[in-house]
């Protein structure tokens, strides 16, 4: 018998489990992994008697069962530096989570989405339209007088905007040294 339109060459492929883990595979390869070690994440997958590849593997070692992964919502602190570090580096979320211990970058990018850029949004839109707030920033002094007047140019301290003085432990003497190491290439 003649095989069907698309199977040709499926005899060596093996079948991989898709969709939700259950815990008997977290288990199996939270074992593996204490065993053995992260590496190979292919191999992992056939060792440890998953029917998953390896990248699903990978990926749920990473950000989900990790046992240095901290759990539970993200504090307001966590949520003042991610905003901070986006607007200095954008989308690179590797980067950012790795100045928020136990958090991925995965978390932070879905954080992002679904929260924050939209509250970084109305922000923006509340200095674009500064008769529309009524609290100024800390940078901004609006009077209501000069809001009233439309001729009012609103001047903005840059160098207060990107102070980081007041980071404490999140100290960003890191992004300089890896700004500073990206101008100056391979």
């Amino acid at each position: 018998m003649a095989p069907k339109k698309g199977e040709e060459g499926l005899g060596n492929r093996r079948i991989v489990n898709k969709g939700t883990w259950t815990a008997e595979e977290d288990q199996k390869l939270s074992n593996y992994i204490q065993q053995h070690g992260a590496n190979h994440w292919k191999t992992v997958a056939l060792n440890a008697g998953l029917k998953r590849c390896g990248k699903s593997c990978r990926l749920r070692w990473l950000n989900y069962l990790r046992p240095n992964i901290k759990r539970g919502n993200i504090s307001d602190e966590e949520e003042d530096l991610i905003i901070r570090l986006h607007k200095l580096l954008g989308n690179r979320w590797a980067l950012i989570a790795g100045r928020l211990p136990g958090r991925t970058d995965n978390e932070i990018k879905n954080y992002w989405n679904s929260h924050l850029s939209k509250k970084v949004n109305q922000e923006d839109r509340k200095t674009e339209f500064p008769a529309i707030s009524a609290a100024a920033t800390p940078s901004t002094e609006i009077t209501e007088e000069a809001m009233e007047n439309e001729d009012t140019e609103i001047r903005i301290d840059m160098n207060e905007m990107f102070d980081f003085s007041a980071e404490g432990t999140y100290g960003l003497d890191w992004v300089d040294r890896f700004l500073e190491a990206d101008k100056q290439g391979p």
